[in-house]
């Protein structure tokens, strides 16, 4: 599976972008995808996950209620719609897949394939 992001920019706080990460091959719809982020000198952190068919997602606390994770699998690509976005959410975003064999994971090495990353600032 080939990932490429999308979408990043500069955007004032409490505003709103979308980041897409479109999927190379057929097997798409059995991956889960996810979205990572991170900042200089700081880990990769997880940010949210969809389920092969879009049923369960989770996110982590720092941005439930404000970024939606959905997924288009005859589009082949996941989205991530980030609402409300505070100077913190400042990352490179990156989209990840696994196999949904084992479900859904919160861990950055339960993922087998990247994206390049997109870079999200929010300036204050």
């Amino acid at each position: 599976v080939q990932l490429q992001a999308s979408g990043g920019g500069l955007v004032q706080a409490g505003g709103s972008l979308r980041l897409s990460c479109a999927a190379s091959g057929r097997t798409f719809s059995m991956y889960v995808m996810a979205w990572f982020r991170q900042t200089p000198g700081k880990e990769r952190e997880f940010v949210a996950a969809i389920s092969w068919g879009g049923a369960s997602t989770s996110y982590a606390d720092s941005v439930k209620g404000r970024f939606t994770i959905s997924r288009d699998n005859a589009k082949t690509t996941v989205y991530l719609q980030m609402n409300s976005l505070k100077p913190e959410d400042t990352a490179v975003y990156y989209c990840a897949a696994k196999p949904q064999t084992y479900g859904s994971s919160r861990y950055r090495s339960d993922y087998n394939y990247w994206g390049q990353g997109t870079l999200v600032t929010v300036s204050s």
